[in-house]
């Protein structure tokens, strides 16, 4: 039986779980680099009966899918894929599992964006490497205020972590109640228009779907401080791309930290790669040690399982 892991860029799968449970019944076959051709990805697993994708690097659509006549098993880190088409899977009969774990992983990228466009560490470490010294002044996290898009779990670490450096935080989301920002110790603002106004720093922390769909697009990117940042480290579709490039381009917000975007990888020229007030990380706020060890072991587990004819973890 033929299994393919995509999109393992660290070349990490292998090493971050003990495969040997499967080995003996799959033959196993990992990719590094990724299919940008549609064409080139069928060719290299139209043979593959178990398939395991890295969030949402690869989308499992029902095109895909169909081209795909051997595959019984699609396995994909987490428990919610947007990515793949469940309903196509379902008529396909494909069976798609998810798995447990994840860390705080994001809690602390969001932290490194927020840190580092604060005090412009990208800008002074080219000009210690340039020979250069101080050329910027930061800001001051202390006295600021927060503003949360969203307090779920990572919602409410990021807000605990900005409540230790002194800032207000104030949270905001289509269904968040004034008793569970009580209980975070965090302001429930009114409106998502008066969080946009009265926050230096504006993170956003909301699962992308039909409601949340370039929830902050033009009028709300206006709405903002010209000094304040923006912070996206959930989904790129959130926010509206080109609005949010003329923002930057304009001076209309102060720069923003950006984890995620709606093609991934970046094409080459993509604006967000040389944008001088744009501090970008390559969809790296999952990608740590304990998060890929759960990932991966948690793939063993759902591949052992569905060969002892039990899958567990099934996505509906």
């Amino acid at each position: 039986m033929k299994c393919a892991v995509l999109d393992d860029y660290q070349n990490a799968a292998l090493s971050m779980a003990d495969w040997s449970t499967v080995t003996d019944q799959i033959n196993l076959k990992v990719f590094t680099h990724h299919f940008y051709n549609k064409d080139e990805l069928v060719a290299a697993i139209i043979d593959c009966e178990i398939i395991v994708i890295m969030r949402e690097r690869t989308p499992f659509q029902r095109e895909l899918l169909e081209r795909l006549p051997n595959l019984k098993l699609l396995v994909t880190t987490g428990m919610r894929n947007n990515s793949i088409d469940l309903a196509a899977a379902a008529e396909l009969g494909v069976i798609v599992c998810g798995t447990r774990g994840g860390g705080e992983g994001t809690t602390e990228l969001t932290w490194a964006l927020i840190l580092g466009l604060a005090r412009k560490l990208v800008l002074e470490n080219e000009a210690v490497r340039s020979g250069g010294w101080q050329s910027t002044i930061g800001v001051d996290l202390k006295g600021k205020r927060l503003g949360l898009l969203g307090l779920g779990h990572i919602g409410t670490n990021v807000a605990r972590i900005g409540q230790a450096f002194g800032m207000e935080v104030m949270a905001w989301s289509q269904n968040l109640t004034a008793e569970k920002a009580e209980a975070a110790g965090v302001t429930l603002a009114s409106s998502k228009e008066e969080l946009l106004e009265n926050s230096d720093f504006i993170s956003i922390h909301l699962v992308l779907g039909d409601r949340t769909r370039g929830l902050i697009g033009a009028q709300e990117l206006e709405r903002m401080r010209p000094t304040a940042y923006l912070i996206n480290t959930s989904r790129g579709p959130i926010v509206d791309r080109e609005a949010l490039l003329e923002a930057l381009r304009t001076g209309k917000i102060a720069g923003a930290g950006i984890d995620v975007f709606e093609q991934e990888p970046l094409p080459q020229d993509d604006p967000f790669r040389s944008l001088p007030n744009v501090l970008a990380t390559p969809h790296i706020g999952y990608v740590t040690e304990a998060a890929y060890r759960g990932f991966y072991q948690g793939i063993v587990g759902d591949v052992e399982a569905y060969l002892n004819g039990l899958p567990v973890n099934v996505l509906i």
